[in-house]
């Protein structure tokens, strides 16, 4: 058969079924148009069901808040009657709306706005009136008035929900009487058409079997080429560098390349079918706690997803390894999962490289202090040794009372300044609350004498105590890196301000420059500002890469990067903001620090 025959008698197959669903599609235009029209009923029903709904819970959150409210008197518990309040009677509206022509709901209607109206003006809003002013809400038969009127708030609003859901119930009846008639119709036009296509297709076999037979052979052909597709693709994962795994549905294993069977020590005989989690065992570094597997976690998340920090692989022969990883779905053409495969790599060297460079910092931030440090101790003990000179060569009792005292002072300076060299390196495994004003004031003493050989004027202001908890090392770590890089940014004759602002919930952080206007959870804003000649534009973008930085031999440039991998341990948000201009040069470093942090063990 050539392809014009082929053509005509696939137009021919095509006209025929084509009439035929014409025919049935005139006879079911009207049971279908019909049983459309009911079911347009039915959701009109539900959508007023749900609407009512709505207005039920807005009310019931207008009692309970009101009920806490009258019980603790805590404006908190008024939030969620003001919420409900600004809400429920455009709701109510709304649902007028949805009544249409439908005389009695809107009666009901009326009704329900009506009790409501009286509800609230006559027992709601005297009872919060009467709270605020610090009278009593216990009286009895003030509580049973509110509760008699919010009854018949319930009963009218029961009333619509249920003339809603027994119209519903009608509709829902006479929907499936007319499914029922046109089943019944199209069942017997199916079988009128069915024999009708039947007795052509069997007269056309004979014609369309050689094409049939074509097709297998194009089919053939694909499917070679489908094999070789696959085996280049097997041949490319084989070649990537990092470690693939890829599992069904399920999260059993289908294949492994070989970077993924050396870092599992797993073979791919042995790992075939297997579950994901028996083969890629990981756990927390520090907790030691099994870590979800990405398979679980792309099922879950429907999205490509990555592990978490400080994730460990632990290998067949129960070796570890630091591994970073993230796994991604495998789709169909109608977009449902079918697979997973998850591509991961060996970070055990870079975890180490990092874990150093975060130590030089350290020490480099105790070898700038060092210097100065030694100085503010020699002087203090100067005097003492003075002191003790003067009382040993013919001091009067009361000079040497006199003496004693201001030896004692110095001394308390030495002490004061050993303890705060101490608690910038003392280690803490846990969190601990801790006083920023506190710390940032010894921070301040420890470099009193760096200022003076500076010639920078230092201000504060730190009005009251702010407490936080962190790992106080850390935190000493950052200010002090970011205080003396204003020092040096403002040197000589400059000044440095170090301002703490407490932050309520719910706010922006200042300086945090985001505009947004993001949620944050109560803490404080650390403020370091420098009338320096600012950074420009060009170097701003580099600030926080490792091993950037401005001062040539001076710098390690890891300071501002361990810094903010510091502040998101501690789930908090750290800043530069700086200006060239003549007239209002100058950086500001904002950190913004939560009360009661959600600890991030994977820093960055």
């Amino acid at each position: 058969m050539n392809l014009r025959q082929f053509n005509s008698v696939l137009r021919q197959v095509f006209l025929l079924p084509v009439v035929a669903l014409l025919v049935v599609a005139g006879a079911l235009y009207l049971q279908i148009r019909n049983a459309n029209a009911t079911v347009d009923l039915i959701q009109e029903s539900d959508a007023r069901i749900s609407q009512a709904t709505l207005v039920s819970k807005l009310i019931v959150d207008e009692e309970s808040g009101l009920r806490g409210y009258e019980t603790t008197g805590d404006a908190q518990f008024l939030q969620p009657f003001t919420e409900a309040e600004s809400h429920v009677q455009n709701e109510i509206l709304n649902l007028n709306a949805m009544a249409g022509a439908d005389a009695d709901m809107k009666h009901d209607l009326t009704d329900l706005r009506d009790s409501h109206q009286t509800w609230h003006d006559g027992f709601a809003v005297p009872v919060i009136a009467q709270v605020r002013g610090g009278g009593k809400t216990d009286d009895v038969a003030l509580n049973l008035h509110g509760k008699v009127l919010m009854d018949a708030v319930r009963r009218d609003l029961n009333d619509i929900i249920k003339k809603a859901e027994d119209s519903r119930t009608r509709r829902i009846a006479h929907w499936h009487q007319q499914v029922h008639i046109m089943l019944l119709v199209l069942l017997f036009l199916a079988l009128g058409m069915g024999i009708l296509i039947g007795l052509f297709t069997r007269n056309r076999l004979h014609t369309v079997s050689a094409a049939y037979r074509t097709s297998l052979e194009i089919l053939g052909r694909r499917a070679e080429e489908l094999f070789q597709s696959e085996q280049k693709l097997r041949t490319t994962l084989e070649s990537i560098g990092d470690g693939v795994i890829t599992c069904d549905a399920a999260g059993h294993i289908q294949m492994m390349n070989p970077v993924a069977r050396e870092l599992t020590g797993w073979s791919q005989s042995e790992a075939n079918g297997q579950p994901l989690e028996k083969v890629f065992h990981i756990v927390n570094e520090t907790s030691r706690k099994t870590v979800e597997t990405p398979v679980s976690k792309v099922k879950r998340m429907n999205r490509v997803v990555g592990v978490a920090n400080h994730t460990v692989l632990i290998r067949k022969d129960g070796t570890e390894l630091n591994i970073a990883d993230s796994g991604a779905p495998i789709r169909d053409k109608n977009g449902e999962i079918v697979g997973i495969v998850l591509v991961f790599r060996d970070i055990t060297m870079e975890r180490k490289t990092q874990d150093a460079l975060i130590a030089n910092e350290k020490l480099a931030v105790a070898g700038r202090l060092a210097a100065t440090i030694a100085h503010e101790i020699h002087n203090p003990l100067d005097s003492v040794s003075n002191l003790l000179y003067l009382m040993r060569n013919g001091a009067t009792p009361e000079e040497s009372q006199q003496f004693m005292d201001m030896a004692e002072q110095e001394l308390a300076r030495v002490t004061q300044i050993s303890r705060a060299m101490l608690g910038l390196y003392r280690e803490s495994r846990a969190p601990v609350v801790i006083d920023l004003k506190e710390m940032l004031q010894e921070i301040l003493l420890l470099m009193e004498r760096r200022f003076i050989e500076l010639h920078v004027n230092v201000s504060t202001d730190m009005p009251q105590p702010v407490s936080v908890a962190a790992f106080p090392a850390e935190l000493r770590q950052v200010f002090t890196n970011l205080i003396a890089n204003a020092a040096e940014a403002a040197s000589p004759d400059g000044q440095v301000r170090v301002s703490i602002k407490p932050q309520a919930a719910g706010a922006s952080p200042a300086g945090d420059g985001d505009g947004t206007g993001q949620k944050m959870p109560a803490g404080a804003t650390v403020i370091i500002a420098d009338n320096g000649s600012g950074i420009t534009a060009e170097v701003q973008p580099h600030l926080f890469q490792p091993f950037f930085t401005t001062k040539g031999e001076r710098g390690t440039g890891l300071g501002l990067w361990v810094s903010r991998g510091i502040i998101n341990k501690h789930g908090g948000t750290i800043s530069l903001k700086s200006d060239t201009s003549q007239g209002g040069h100058g950086t500001v470093a904002s950190v913004f620090l939560a009360t009661n942090p959600t600890i991030n063990a994977g820093g960055d």
